[in-house]
């Protein structure tokens, strides 16, 4: 067994573990607008940043669990890390990966103890979408009309709790589909989206043509499916493609910061409310209502509302003052 291997398999000390592997590129020049690095494209302008890299991969756990060796779920807190551990192709996702993917966000949604999982990716990278290296040697996923299986992994997933993408460098093709199906998306500010399977032949298959207009609208989202341009994290934030932008390296610990806040409030009413907005999509405004209505009473029955509000008579929360739990 390799020294790598072996180190992969031990303990992480819990004051500075780290996610991903270090290292350093030689600089590259190309003729050509993109450069070609392990099936994925980046820009010749915008080579990783593996000093920011470095600093975004440390944070504090309390456990480390592997997954098909390319992904790493651990805890800060009540809130699950999901962390793409394949920079070596700028955690582009082949089989084995999407089938990990959809085990850990399984594991975190029945996971009781844990409020918010935090997704995010190794080396500088959050992801490249799907691994046209393993494609062109003869990988085939399975594309089927139903079913929670997507090529990307998760994508089809319904999950009962928020998660969040920490994104540094490339979130493109399938990667921007995978952001997409995040609640939330906290970017470094050297990060980039595009649509960069539009290059290449590859179809959108993991729902960027149902989640990218709900987001940013029609016309926007057909801009970039057409064109497969970049976007900078100006643009991105600027058209609600991103939630916040953050110095580069600060994507995980914003992320961090942010499923805490989300984590601490009360579970029930956070869950109900976000599943009624989600479900909202797929109902007529009756069925919407009468969904939403269904969903409060639940809430109401959990105690949760009579508790927040014997809480408020007692002063807390007063003037948007935090609520202590």
């Amino acid at each position: 067994m390799s020294t790598r291997r072996s180190r992969r398999s031990e303990a992480v000390p819990s004051s500075r573990p780290s996610f991903g592997r270090s290292g350093s590129r030689g600089t590259r020049t190309c003729r050509r607008p993109w450069w070609l690095i392990a099936g994925s494209w980046w820009p010749c302008d915008r080579k990783p940043d593996r000093a920011g890299a470095r600093a975004e991969n440390h944070h504090p756990i309390s456990r480390r669990n592997s997954l098909a060796k390319t992904i790493f779920t651990g805890r800060h807190g009540r809130t699950t890390i999901v962390t793409i551990d394949r920079p070596e192709r700028r955690n582009a996702i082949d089989l084995p990966t999407a089938q990990a993917l959809i085990a850990a966000f399984e594991a975190f949604d029945a996971d009781e103890a844990s409020h918010v999982a935090v997704l995010t990716g190794a080396g500088g990278a959050f992801c490249a979408g799907a691994d046209l290296v393993a494609i062109a040697a003869g990988e085939r996923k399975p594309l089927n009309r139903a079913g929670t299986f997507a090529p990307i992994g998760p994508t089809r997933l319904k999950l009962s709790k928020p998660v969040i993408a920490a994104i540094e460098g490339p979130a493109v093709a399938g990667g921007m589909e995978l952001a997409a199906w995040c609640d939330l998306r906290v970017a470094g500010r050297s990060a980039l989206f595009g649509m960069y399977n539009r290059r290449f032949g590859v179809p959108t298959c993991d729902l960027g043509a149902i989640r990218f207009p709900r987001l940013i609208g029609q016309g926007r989202a057909l801009d970039l499916m057409l064109t497969g341009r970049t976007v900078g994290m100006d643009e991105a934030l600027a058209i609600g493609l991103v939630s916040r932008v953050v110095d580069d390296g600060a994507a995980l610990s914003a992320a961090l910061a942010l499923a805490e806040d989300i984590g601490s409030v009360p579970q029930v009413a956070m869950r109900n409310d976000r599943k009624a907005l989600i479900d909202s999509w797929d109902l007529s405004e009756a069925d919407a209502i009468a969904n939403e209505i269904e969903l409060g009473l639940a809430t109401l029955g959990s105690g949760e509302t009579v508790a927040g509000a014997s809480s408020f008579a007692g002063g807390a929360g007063r003037h948007g003052a935090a609520v202590g739990r």
